[in-house]
């Protein structure tokens, strides 16, 4: 039966204590994660958010009321112990344990709460299924290296708030019930019950209240935020998560990608006791694609793209030569030592191509005798393979990877395929952390499905003053003061200096294909301010999710998360999505058409 903690009050956590604290009277109060009965003699590690302390329970101390109590302990069991604290013998010293040098004698227990046997065992580094893990999330929450998660988690967040304080920012809180705008992720919808038939939506990010608070004079803004996207999701990726958000006035992009660096610089101190280089490596959207392929690359490793259109342009194998006349290029990459790999693993490595797009992938082993192995040479002449070999600094064995087709597929294809050989050489290290920016983006991308263009970034991103000149004429080649931090092949975060002149963001929006009407009804409170003087201003917001990812090491977003959703949005835990009642429905005035 379970006791009440009245009269009891905790002295110190579990790691509160150590061997200068010997002889001291305390309370220590958790959770139950192992019991050894060793006849006459019970010890348990006594578990809370700092770590273990073993507690020992001898009835000459605690008596035999309080042992036979001891006896009904259980893994998960809640309790309160008083007792002493005494050194271990020197055989039962635990050098991995932060208290591994002593441990409590109690003096009296209180069982505060039984427990149930739990469906896994609480311990770290657990291999038990996820969808387990997260249906009993709270248990899972009590794993060590989760909660050491949170507890960086925290850190981050406080350690922001505090520099961003320190730098004359102010933290204002902006609306989760906002005006739907489609354009980019899909919204979460939330209908209204006094305006039957509309809808709120929640935000996919503070950006036009941001916005708006530089018009109205803030200056300089912050917010630690949730923000939703009904989109599909990844690893890095979840229906609602954190933003790290902020908005500057009277700056240009290096005062923004200054202030962050520091920012960047004091986290990883603080937090990871980890040096980052300032400045950080800066890369155009066109070196990264070119380089990488990908405009998020890893810079943790080399293994860069190599273009080869000027070597194949006029050779006999048409694959080659004809995407190079078709507007396509001829690109590769030199997967390093690795012309062992056994035939079934490079086609392997075909296939993977193809679910990036690419028709089939080609691919040259330059034997240890400086000969080839291909299914290519023979259409290709001696010279323009020997300059293939030499423009990829090929090497006795090395295994040459090639791809040809339009541009967008060949960095998705050897950009990815990088990442693979990257993993196949383990070159990505956790513990390395290499940052970069990535600039002068495009300010928008053609979407084939809607015929027109879309923003690469959101609609207010202002685009280099020297290629205003042509948002009319060519838009797609238009490109935008926007910025991106990439750490470890992750966005880190993204930003842009804004549109602050409205005869500009209307031209954005006839770039987009908006009508002026349709300019007006969806953003026409915004154009509407911007009649009233607006300062030059630019932001950046973070996902605070992936920071921490980043700096556990964790392998998923979900690991950072108190309560996480899966991948297809629902939380197992609380089951939710659900229905609801049909009065609530009613009162609503929502008819549900379920679509087989």
């Amino acid at each position: 039966m379970s006791e009440s903690m009245q009269g009891l009050q905790r002295t110190n956590k579990c790691t509160e204590v150590s061997a200068k604290n010997i002889d001291e009277k305390v309370t220590v109060m958790g959770w139950v994660q192992k019991r050894r009965d060793l006849g006459g003699v019970i010890f348990i590690d006594l578990r809370d958010k700092t770590g273990l302390l073993q507690i020992v329970f001898d009835a000459s101390t605690i008596g035999d009321e309080g042992f036979a109590k001891a006896e009904k302990l259980r893994s998960e069991f809640v309790i309160a112990v008083e007792g002493i604290i005494e050194t271990r013998s020197d055989e039962t010293i635990n050098p991995n344990l932060k208290t591994g040098e002593i441990e409590v004698r109690a003096h009296s227990l209180r069982i505060l709460s039984e427990a149930e046997t739990p469906p896994f065992q609480i311990e770290e580094d657990s291999n038990v299924k996820e969808e387990l893990r997260l249906k009993y999330r709270y248990l899972d929450l009590r794993r060590p290296d989760i909660q050491r998660n949170m507890i960086m988690r925290h850190k981050v967040a406080k350690i922001t708030r505090d520099f961003l304080s320190n730098e004359d920012f102010l933290e204002i809180e902006t609306p989760m019930l906002t005006k739907s705008t489609p354009e980019g992720a899909r919204d979460y919808l939330v209908p209204s019950r006094v305006h039957p038939g509309n809808f709120y939506a929640l935000p996919q990010s503070p950006q036009i209240f941001k916005q708006l608070l530089m018009l109205s004079g803030y200056d300089r803004y912050f917010q630690i935020v949730k923000c939703f996207r009904d989109e599909d999701l990844r690893a890095d990726r979840q229906p609602e998560f954190t933003q790290i958000d902020m908005e500057l006035s009277f700056v240009d992009q290096e005062k923004v990608i200054e202030i962050n660096e520091r920012l960047m610089q004091k986290l990883f101190k603080e937090v990871l006791d980890v040096d980052i280089e300032i400045p950080m490596e800066r890369l155009t959207y066109k070196q990264a694609m070119d380089r990488f392929g990908s405009d998020k690359p890893d810079l943790r490793f080399g293994i860069e793209l190599v273009d080869l259109s000027e070597i194949v342009k006029d050779c006999d194998f048409k694959v080659f030569s004809g995407t190079v006349a078709n507007g396509g290029s001829v690109r590769g990459i030199n997967a390093e030592t690795l012309g062992n790999l056994p035939r079934r693993q490079i086609d392997a490595l075909g296939e993977l191509a193809k679910t990036y797009g690419a028709k089939g992938m080609a691919w040259i082993v330059i034997n240890e005798d400086g000969t080839y192995k291909s299914a290519i040479t023979k259409f290709l002449s001696d010279e323009v393979v020997e300059n293939m070999v030499k423009a990829m600094n090929g090497k006795p064995g090395d295994l040459l990877l090639f791809c040809a087709d339009k541009n967008d597929v060949v960095y998705s294809t050897l950009g990815n395929l990088r990442l693979e050989i990257g993993k196949r050489l383990n070159l990505l290290d956790d513990k390395v952390f290499k940052f970069a920016w990535v600039t002068e983006f495009p300010l928008l991308e053609w979407n084939e499905e809607h015929k027109r263009y879309t923003a690469m970034h959101h609609p207010f991103t202002m685009p280099m003053e020297e290629d205003l000149q042509y948002l009319e004429s060519d838009p797609g080649r238009v490109r935008a003061i926007a910025y991106d931090m990439v750490l470890n092949g992750c966005e880190l975060g993204g930003g842009s200096i804004r549109i602050h002149q409205r005869d500009i963001q209307e031209k954005m929006f006839e770039a987009l294909g908006f009508s002026k009407e349709d300019a007006y009804d969806r953003f026409g409170f915004l154009l509407n301010a911007f009649k009233y003087g607006v300062p030059p201003h630019g932001g950046l917001a973070y996902g605070l999710d992936r920071i921490v990812m980043l700096m556990t090491g964790s392998p998923s977003i979900r690991d950072v998360i108190a309560f996480p959703k899966v991948k297809d949005a629902s939380c197992p835990m609380t089951e939710a999505p659900g229905t609801v009642d049909e009065k609530q429905l009613d009162e609503l005035g929502i008819k549900i058409d379920i679509i087989e």
